[in-house]
C-alpha cells in the first residue's frame, strides 16, 4: 500500500492539522526565537540580586519608620561634654563632683588675681557651709532685696561669736539668696592668712586682706566686699557684751566706698554671740600661741574637741537700706568729720537693728 504522504515531512504537518476537527493549528516550536531555555546559573543570580534588592529597600523602610534608640554603650563614643544626656542618669552632686576632679586633673580652672577659685568654692567649701546654715543655725534672711544683683557694695556688720562663723554665714546668705549666685569677698585680718592651711583656703574662697587697696580694687570690679570694723574687739568680746557695737576704728571702709562710690549696706546679725559664750580667757596662753585670745566657755577646753562645737542657736541676718556714697564729691574722702559721721551713721544704724530683733525674740534656740 502506498504511503504518499511519508516521503514529505510538509505534508504530514498539514494532514494532522487537518484531522483536527477541519481547524488548522498553528505549530510553535518549543524552543524558538526569544523562547530559548534559560540558563540555571544565570537565572539563580538573578533571583539572588532581586531578593538582596528587595531586602534593602525594606529594611530603608523600616529604619525610616523605626524609632531611633540609642544604646547606653554607644554613649562612650563621644566625649561627655557633646553629648549631656550621657550623664543624666548620675545624681547632680556626683555629675558636680566628677566635673571638679576632672578639671582639677586637666588644670581647666580660674582663679583670679587674689587667689579666689569660684569651683572651688562652690564645690567643697560651700556644702557643708549650707548644711551649718540651713540645719544647724536655721538662719532666716531679712532684707535681700537691699543687696545689688550687679555693681559693688560694700557690706559693714557685727561681729561676735568667738569664731568668725557669722562671716561665713553671711556669705552663704549672699550667694544663696542674690539673683545669679553672687560671692561675698571678705577683708580678714592678717592672722586669718598666717594660719597655713586655714589661710589657704581663705584665700581659695575670695577673702583677702583688710587693707583699702585691696578693698578698693575689689569694689572696682563691682564686687560685694564684706568687712567686720570691729575685728577681733568683736568676737573676743564677753558674753556679758554681748550685742553691743564696739569701736569701728577710723573708717577706712567708708573711705574705700567714698572713693568708689559704691553703696554701704548695714548688716546686723542675730544668734552668734551665743554659739560660744565667752566667761574668760586664758592671756598666757594666748601670747605662748600667738592668738589674739585663748576663750574659756562652759564647754571649751573642759570637753576637748567636743567643746568646739557650736551651740545650735537660731539666726537671723539682716541686710539694711543701702547708704549712698554716689552723691559726694570727689575730695570728700579727704573731710574728716564727713567720714566720722558716715561711720557712725552706718555704726548706729547695726545698734539699731540688733535691738530691734533682738525685742522681737522670744528664744536663743528657738527664734
Amino acid at each position: 500500500m502506498s504511503r504518499p504522504y511519508e516521503d514529505n515531512p510538509e505534508n504530514s504537518h498539514e494532514g494532522e492539522a487537518e484531522n483536527v476537527s477541519g481547524a488548522e493549528a498553528q505549530v510553535i516550536p518549543l524552543h524558538g526565537p526569544g523562547r530559548e531555555k534559560p540558563d540555571p546559573a544565570a537565572q539563580a543570580d538573578r533571583d539572588l540580586r532581586e531578593s538582596d534588592e528587595a531586602q534593602e529597600r525594606l529594611d530603608q523602610e523600616r529604619r525610616v519608620d523605626a524609632p531611633v534608640v540609642e544604646f547606653p554603650g554607644a554613649a562612650r563614643v563621644a566625649p561627655a561634654r557633646t553629648r549631656p544626656a550621657d550623664t543624666e542618669l548620675l545624681p547632680a552632686s556626683l555629675r558636680t563632683a566628677l566635673g571638679f576632679l576632672r578639671d582639677r586633673l586637666t588644670g581647666d580652672y580660674t582663679v583670679d588675681e587674689f587667689g579666689f577659685d569660684a569651683e572651688l568654692t562652690e564645690t567643697l567649701l560651700l556644702p557643708p557651709l549650707r548644711a551649718l546654715y540651713e540645719k544647724w543655725f536655721r538662719v532666716d534672711t531679712f532684707g535681700v532685696e537691699n543687696l545689688p544683683t550687679d555693681g559693688g557694695a560694700l557690706l559693714v556688720s557685727n561681729h561676735s561669736g568667738t569664731l568668725p562663723l557669722d562671716a561665713l554665714m553671711t556669705a552663704v546668705a549672699v550667694h544663696d539668696h542674690v539673683p545669679g549666685g553672687r560671692h561675698l569677698r571678705g577683708l580678714g585680718a592678717d592672722l586669718v592668712f598666717q594660719v597655713p592651711l586655714v589661710g589657704s583656703f581663705a584665700r581659695k574662697s575670695g577673702q583677702t586682706l583688710a587693707c583699702n587697696a585691696d578693698a578698693e580694687r575689689l569694689l572696682r570690679k563691682g564686687e560685694l566686699v564684706g568687712v567686720w570694723p570691729e575685728g577681733f574687739k568683736g568676737i573676743g568680746k564677753p558674753f556679758s557684751s554681748r550685742y553691743k557695737l564696739q569701736r569701728f576704728g577710723r573708717g577706712g571702709f567708708v573711705s574705700a566706698a567714698l572713693r568708689t562710690g559704691v553703696p554701704i549696706i548695714p548688716v546686723s546679725v542675730i544668734g552668734a554671740e551665743e554659739i560660744y559664750p565667752k566667761l574668760g580667757e586664758i592671756k598666757l596662753l594666748a601670747r605662748v600661741l600667738g592668738l589674739p585670745y585663748f576663750p574659756v566657755t562652759p564647754f571649751f577646753p573642759l570637753l576637748g574637741p567636743l567643746g568646739a562645737v557650736p551651740l545650735p542657736t537660731k539666726w537671723s541676718i539682716e541686710f539694711g537700706e543701702p547708704i549712698r556714697t554716689d552723691t559726694y564729691d570727689a575730695d570728700a574722702v579727704d573731710d574728716p568729720m564727713l567720714v566720722f559721721t558716715l561711720t557712725d551713721q552706718v555704726r548706729e544704724s547695726i545698734q539699731q537693728s540688733l535691738y530691734k530683733r533682738l525685742s522681737q525674740r522670744k528664744s536663743v534656740f528657738k527664734g
